[in-house]
C-alpha cells in the first residue's frame, strides 16, 4: 500500500513509518515538524525509494490538496497531533487547533480525494486515538475500557482527542468515507520524546535528578511498547472493518510508581550508580496534576478476536529494551534537551 501517515516523525508514527516501510509499503511522511517532531527518528528509512517526506501543518487545507494529488495515497494513517496532557493543562488553544481544526481539514482534504479517485473501494482513513476519551475507571480489575463504553473526557487533550473522534464517526456515517479508527494506552519506547513519564526518570536518573512522581504513584495505566502498537495499527488500516473502532492494549497494567520502581531496578543493573545505591532513592513526589485520571485499562477483546492481535511483549521485557536503547542513543535525546519544556514542569493549572 501507499500510506499517507500524518505526524510520522513523531514518537508512534515515526515507529509506524519505520515498520510500514521494513514490510515493504511506500510510505509518505507528512509533519509539520513542531517541537515534539524529529527527522531522527525516521533517518534509518529516509533513503528507501519507498518514502517521501512533505513538511506541511494538517491545518493548512491547500497543502493538503497538493500532497493528495501528488502523492495519490491507498489509505491515510492520521497520527499528527498535540499529545501532552500537562501542556493541554498549560495551553489548551493548540490542542483545539491541531487535534480538531486538523482532523477537520484532514477529513475534508480526504474526502475531496476520494471523491475525485471515484470513491476507490480500498481507500481508508484511519484516525489513532486514545484511551483517555473515556475518563478514569475504578480501582476494580474487572473493569475495563471498551469500545462501547461511553466517552467521559476529563483534560483539554483528551477532550480534543474524544472531538476528534467523533468526527471522523460523523464523516463516515454522513458521507460514506471510509473509515477506521483506533484508542490507545500509554505508548513507551525508542524515541519517546523526553518529555514523558518514562524517558523523563531515565534521564532523570543517569543525571542524578530527583525522578518525579505524581501526586502518590498509584494512578494506574496500561503500558504499550510502541513497536507492538505499529503493528496493530498497520493490522488495522488493512484488516479492520469499516466503520469500526478498535481498543489496542498492552494487557500490562502498573501503577505509576510500580513503573518507576522496575526502571530503576533495570537502571541499577545496567548503569548502576557510582555510590553504589539505588536510583530509587532519587524518587520524589511531587503534587499531582490537576484532573488526574486514576486508572485507564483497555479490554482488548476485540482486536484480539477479530484480527488476532496481542502485544509481543511484558511491560518488563519493554521496559528492559527501552532503557538499553536510551542507554546506546545519547546523541538523540541530548539535542531535544533544549527544546521548549523540556526538564521543566508543566501542567500545574497556574
Amino acid at each position: 500500500m501507499k500510506l499517507l501517515v500524518t505526524g510520522g516523525a513523531g514518537f508512534i508514527g515515526s515507529a509506524v513509518v519505520r515498520l510500514a516501510i521494513a514490510r515493504g509499503h511506500q510510505v509518505v511522511n507528512l509533519d509539520a515538524l513542531t517541537y515534539a517532531a524529529c527527522l531522527d527518528n525516521v533517518a534509518s528509512v529516509a533513503e528507501s525509494p519507498g518514502y517521501a517526506f512533505e513538511q506541511a501543518d494538517i491545518r493548512d487545507r491547500a497543502a493538503l490538496d497538493t500532497v493528495f494529488a501528488r502523492h495519490r495515497p491507498d489509505a491515510v494513517m492520521h497520527l499528527a497531533a498535540e499529545s501532552h496532557v500537562d501542556r493541554s493543562i498549560d495551553g489548551p488553544g493548540d490542542f483545539i487547533e491541531t487535534n480538531i481544526t486538523g482532523t477537520y481539514q484532514m477529513l475534508e482534504a480526504a474526502r475531496k480525494y476520494w471523491g475525485q479517485a471515484g470513491r476507490p473501494e480500498g481507500f481508508r482513513f484511519h484516525h489513532i486515538s486514545t484511551d483517555e476519551v473515556y475518563g478514569s475507571l475504578p480501582a476494580d480489575p474487572a473493569v475495563m475500557f471498551t469500545e462501547e463504553t461511553a466517552y467521559d473526557p476529563r483534560s483539554p487533550y483528551s477532550a480534543s482527542k474524544a472531538a476528534s473522534d467523533h468526527l471522523v464517526r460523523a464523516w463516515h456515517e454522513t458521507y460514506g468515507l471510509p473509515v477506521v479508527l483506533t484508542n490507545c494506552s500509554n505508548n513507551y519506547g525508542p524515541y519517546h520524546f523526553p518529555e514523558k513519564l518514562i524517558p523523563v526518570v531515565i534521564l532523570n536518573a543517569l543525571a542524578g535528578k530527583p525522578l518525579p512522581v505524581y501526586g502518590d504513584g498509584s494512578n494506574v495505566r496500561d503500558w504499550l511498547y510502541v513497536e507492538d502498537h505499529a503493528d496493530a495499527l498497520l493490522l488495522v488500516v488493512q484488516k479492520g472493518e469499516l466503520g469500526r473502532s478498535y481498543n489496542i492494549g498492552g494487557e500490562n497494567e502498573r501503577s505509576n510508581l510500580e513503573l518507576v520502581e522496575t526502571l530503576c531496578a533495570i537502571l541499577d543493573e545496567k548503569r548502576p550508580r557510582e555510590d553504589g545505591k539505588s536510583y530509587q532513592e532519587q524518587i520524589t513526589f511531587v503534587t499531582d496534576r490537576p484532573g488526574h485520571d486514576a486508572r485507564y485499562a483497555i479490554d482488548p477483546s476485540r482486536i484480539r478476536q477479530e484480527l488476532g492481535w496481542r502485544p509481543s511483549v511484558t511491560v518488563e521485557e519493554g521496559l528492559e529494551k527501552t532503557v538499553e536503547w536510551y542507554l546506546g542513543n545519547e546523541a538523540w535525546w541530548r539535542a531535544l534537551q533544549d527544546r521548549d519544556g523540556v526538564g521543566r514542569r508543566l501542567g500545574t493549572g497556574k
